[in-house]
């Protein structure tokens, strides 16, 4: 049955075996009224912006979230990360919902692969109850296997695998310097600094002596002393007049507590609640691998316990894939997996079949979703969105669960199609088990294999919105307004064109990092360039790692760190660094720019129009208004950041927290500005009839028309439209942005800038959360770039960003310690020949499908 549903509800679906929403209104979504079936694989589509995910996570599943919460005593609602009731006049029909969206993982290395799937606690038990343990010692429990208890830390260094210790060298840098020319670089740089200085005058320490003249003991007490004496200080005295004060016992200025230049350090990272002092005082922090579990991370009587010859570290460094093979082997009784421990003690060898039954279950669903590369070990914060949204898949299908609906965001982001068809499988399985899928999604084979589309649109913002179509995929072809409809059923083909001749050659030669082991590569320069493979195959650690890290030295730039909260500093693992070397080409070069996923700001006060500078243009034209001028009002009236044009009552947030206790907090206006963020005089400046809140209201689209004589303005605005960001609005707080919207704010930010040219940009998956449509936009404002003589490189997914580059580099054959190899370079048309490539054969399918 097909039911076909405008925004006007005229759906005839019948009420069985459906979901109805009625009078959905969330973010753009216009009354929309829509009926959508349950037990089926149902794809939400539409642009950018369309307002799917506003239909499929913030309605559907809000709802869903909210009535089962309902059930639950409101004590225990409080560990819930409780989602904002939703504008909805009524869901019938709907079940139980679990959502698995496009997130980071924890920004701690204490959460691995093994936690977030569970498989870590049955390794734990399995070592327990059925591991080879040492003659002469005991029983352990699992929790002695774990790396975050006390039963199984290593003392030493805690859990982490490395130790950190301060030393002279660290703290002092520049021995050259006197103490009051600061070179004891790790105290404070304000008052604090000072004060400690005074105080050392006053001890008697020679403060105007380069540091290296010192005598040793008196280095050693200034740094490392647990002792902290209190004195009297003489602030601005100098050395020989705070001598006479102390003689004649004058009035000090205060009295001052020293603190030795280890002991600050530590008791700062310890107890700052400053994410900045911690990061500032790690800098003089050095690690080391812990010299007594060297890496390993427990005690030594958990790592004498082995299984198969392994102990628990070591299993767990394993790929997924040789893990799966391992227990493969001894669940399916194979004589040469078993062991004359097992004759010994057959009520161990009983367990650990069960347990390895368990264990090799769960790997099997990994494996299926193309995850055998990872190991149990690996942290969180080093997969992509999408391989964690994968693992948690995992375990939903693991779990066998029957009746529940499944919300997921975009899946496919960052698989290779030959990973998505895997991905599909694992779709398909959940709903034989009895279960609804709702999938945002925008790549068209996920489409395809749906049973139910529901298409959104037709723009983005406030021209999307509506249901264009609700139905099965085939009759999306009748809706005229679809955007989807073009891509879907390949109604447009465009002959492609001719690749262009790069100008040149980026030699890389022993290149070593990850799975890379002594790879030479030859990047073009002058031409767009598509870098594909398998998930896992090293895409990235050739390209977003050992390219960017190697051009960044060699041209002088920083690379900045991740601003990741500093309180997990010293739980991150040494940073991995690229053997290997740029042999020629970089003369071709005068700047690396990264455009990457990670967010523009960390607070609601950043926004798109303060990241692109935008605001600026649009502060100085309100400043230069006649109202203002005569108020003496300049471009930092019109700033939310600055006490003098901010609402006083919210310090310009726009809105006021209201805690509920056993309910999620309430964001409520302003009860003073309503929501504008600016004082009431500031409002009363206008520039043709709106005032600075209702222009940072406006969408980008909208702001073209407001500002169209404005060309400093209109630049901006033109290149944020450009790469599909049209529908956000000016003000759009920067913790909103998706990551694949905050890399095309970095973009446009960077497209405004006048073009030298010789400047490499380096994208990975730029492609992320685009509709194909959105796609041919973004790849027209990266051809601009290599036309005005710069070099693009993407790590791509996207067949149909790959089909129209200039060259294409290859990896494979698969991954993690099956990939790391160059298995195709050349023109689309040339890589797509190969035998060996799995991108060969959606590469020949895309052109297939483009030539009609």
């Amino acid at each position: 049955m097909m039911q076909r549903t405008d925004s006007a509800g005229s759906g005839a679906a019948s009420s069985a075996g459906m979901v109805r929403v009625r009078g959905a209104r969330e973010h753009n979504l216009k009354n929309v009224d829509v009926d959508i079936p349950r037990d089926a694989l149902v794809v939400f589509t539409g642009v950018s912006g369309s307002g799917k995910s506003s239909l499929a996570f913030g309605t559907l599943y809000a709802e869903a979230q909210r009535r089962y919460l309902e059930s639950v005593s409101p004590y225990a609602r409080r560990l819930f990360h409780q989602l904002a009731v939703p504008e909805v006049d009524s869901i019938d029909g709907l079940p139980p919902a679990v959502a698995l969206q496009q997130q980071r993982g924890s920004p701690t290395t204490r959460s691995s692969v093994g936690s977030v799937t569970t498989l870590s606690n049955l390794l734990r038990m399995l070592y327990s109850r059925a591991g080879d343990y040492p003659s002469g010692q005991a029983m352990l429990y699992a929790e002695s296997f774990s790396t975050n208890t006390a039963e199984g830390a290593c003392p030493e260094c805690h859990g982490l695998g490395r130790i950190y210790e301060v030393t002279e060298k660290s703290m002092v840098p520049n021995d050259s310097l006197t103490i009051r020319e600061r070179a004891v670089a790790a105290w404070p740089t304000a008052w604090q600094g000072q004060n400690l200085r005074d105080i050392l005058v006053t001890l008697g320490y020679n403060v105007d002596k380069p540091w290296r003249e010192l005598p040793k003991e008196d280095r050693d007490w200034i740094l490392f002393t647990d002792e902290q004496p209190t004195v009297p200080v003489y602030a601005g005295f100098t050395p020989a007049e705070t001598r006479d004060a102390l003689r004649r016992k004058l009035e000090p200025s205060y009295q001052g507590t020293f603190t030795g230049a280890r002991r600050y350090v530590l008791s700062t990272f310890a107890n700052s609640q400053s994410a900045m002092m911690k990061r500032r005082v790690a800098q003089f922090m050095l690690s080391t691998e812990c010299p007594a579990c060297h890496g390993k991370r427990l005690r030594p009587e958990s790592l004498r316990v082995k299984f198969a010859g392994l102990d628990i570290a070591e299993i767990s460094s394993l790929p997924m894939k040789r893990l799966e093979a391992m227990f493969r082997a001894r669940v399916e009784d194979r004589p040469s997996s078993k062991t004359k421990a097992d004759a010994l003690h057959p009520e161990k060898a009983i367990v650990a079949q069960r347990i390895a039954q368990d264990i090799l279950a769960r790997l099997k669903v990994l494996l299926d979703l193309g995850l055998g590369y990872l190991s149990l070990e690996r942290s969180t914060p080093t997969l992509s969105p999408g391989e964690l949204q994968r693992l948690r898949l995992a375990t939903q299908v693991h779990s066998n669960l029957f009746g529940v609906v499944y919300v997921l965001d975009e899946p496919s982001a960052g698989l290779h199609p030959a990973d998505t068809d895997a991905l599909l499988k694992a779709l398909h399985r959940l709903k034989q088990s009895g279960n609804t899928l709702f999938v945002v999604e925008h790549e068209l084979d996920v489409m395809r294999s749906a049973d139910w589309l529901v298409d959104v649109g037709p723009g983005a913002g406030e021209k999307g919105g509506r249901i264009l179509y609700s139905g099965p995929p085939e009759g999306l072809r009748d809706v005229a307004e679809s955007q989807t409809r073009r891509y879907i059923f390949a109604e447009e083909h465009s002959a492609g064109r001719s690749p262009r001749e790069p100008r040149g050659w980026l030699q890389l030669h022993g290149i070593s990092l990850n799975n890379l082991e002594h790879l030479d590569a030859a990047i073009p320069l002058g031409v767009f360039t598509s870098v594909t493979g398998v998930s896992g195959s090293g895409k990235s650690s050739l390209i977003s790692q050992a390219l960017v890290n190697l051009v960044a030295d060699r041209l002088g730039q920083k690379i900045e760190a991740d601003e990741d909260d500093g309180a997990e500093d010293l739980e991150r693992s040494a940073p991995l660094t690229a053997a290997g070397e740029i042999v020629s080409g970089l003369e071709g070069l005068r700047r690396m720019v990264r455009v990457d996923q990670k967010p523009i700001g960390r607070t609601p006060r950043s926004n798109m129009a303060t990241y692109t500078g935008l605001f600026d243009h649009v502060r100085r034209l309100f400043a230069a208004t006649k109202l203002a001028r005569s108020r003496h009002y300049d471009a930092g009236q019109f700033s939310f950041n600055v006490v003098k044009g901010r609402c006083p009552t919210c310090s310009g947030e726009g809105s006021v927290c209201v805690e509920l206790l056993f309910l999620p907090s309430v964001y409520a206006p302003c009860p003073t500005c309503h929501g504008a963020r600016f004082n009431p005089k500031t409002l009363e400046i206008k520039y043709r009839d709106k005032d600075i809140s209702q222009v940072l209201a406006l969408t980008v689209d909208a702001a073209l028309e407001f500002f169209s004589d404005e060309p400093a303005v209109q630049r901006s605005l033109k290149v944020l439209s450009d790469v599909g960001l049209g529908y956000l609005k000016l003000g759009q707080s920067a913790t909103e942005l998706s990551g694949g919207e905050a890399q095309r704010v970095k973009l446009a930010t960077e497209l405004q800038r006048t073009q030298h040219g010789d400047t490499l940009y380096i994208l990975d998956e730029p492609t992320t959360g685009l509709h194909p449509s959105d796609v041919e936009r973004l790849q027209a404002q990266l051809d601009s770039l290599v036309a005005a003589g710069n070099t693009v490189v993407v790590v791509e997914h996207d067949m149909q960003i790959v089909a129209d580059s200039d060259w294409v580099i290859d990896m494979g054959p698969g991954a993690g310690d099956e990939g790391g190899e160059i298995i195709a370079v050349g023109p689309p048309a040339e890589v797509m020949r190969s035998k060996r490539s799995k991108t060969a054969h959606y590469l020949r399918q895309y052109f297939h499908s483009r030539a009609g």
